[in-house]
């Protein structure tokens, strides 16, 4: 991977490595397990249920996902199929102050390789589904925004930078 592990923040919209696609990892090594530790890190500080890598700077294709006991790291994660459809109002990490609703696969399947490198099959459903599939669509340089018509896009983006530079005015210190 070679990539330094230095990034102590989310990488928050338009930062460029939000918009690309996330290299393969190609050895699950000492390296890929300590950018999983600073990315479940990073997850639980900033209160979230899922993270990618370039989430932090890191343009690999890993992905950390805690909601229900524990948190669990896919390395490489691709949906395989998916069923069903449902609505529901996401938000993300790298997009704060924006909520939107989203429409997802009901039931998906998952295929990855876990820390070992040994090759995870999963298939999950209602709110975990929702989360694997919005961190993988993170791995391919897509947000919650993108599931939006061009409009609406604009428009809460718009609404976010508003959002963002009104809070930035409050912490500032006269």
């Amino acid at each position: 991977m070679g990539v330094k592990i230095e990034m102590n923040e989310i990488r928050i919209y338009p930062d460029p490595i939000l918009l690309k696609k996330a290299e393969k990892v190609q050895n699950i090594d000492g390296q890929a397990k300590e950018i999983v530790d600073r990315m479940v890190e990073v997850m639980y500080a900033n209160r979230g249920i899922g993270l990618a890598a370039p989430q932090i700077g890191i343009p690999s294709q890993i992905i950390v996902v805690g909601i229900e006991n524990g948190w669990r790291a896919l390395i490489n994660p691709e949906l395989a199929a998916g069923k069903g459809e449902s609505v529901w109002e996401e938000g993300c990490l790298s997009l704060p102050t924006l909520e939107t609703p989203v429409k997802r696969k009901e039931r998906v399947y998952v295929r990855a390789r876990d820390l070992d490198g040994k090759e995870i099959n999963l298939e999950v459903s209602g709110l975990t589904g929702r989360v694997y599939q919005h961190e993988i669509d993170h791995l391919h340089g897509i947000l919650i925004v993108d599931h939006l018509s061009a409009f609406k896009r604009n428009l809460l983006i718009k609404k976010m930078i508003k959002d963002q530079k009104r809070s930035q005015k409050k912490s500032l210190p006269l």
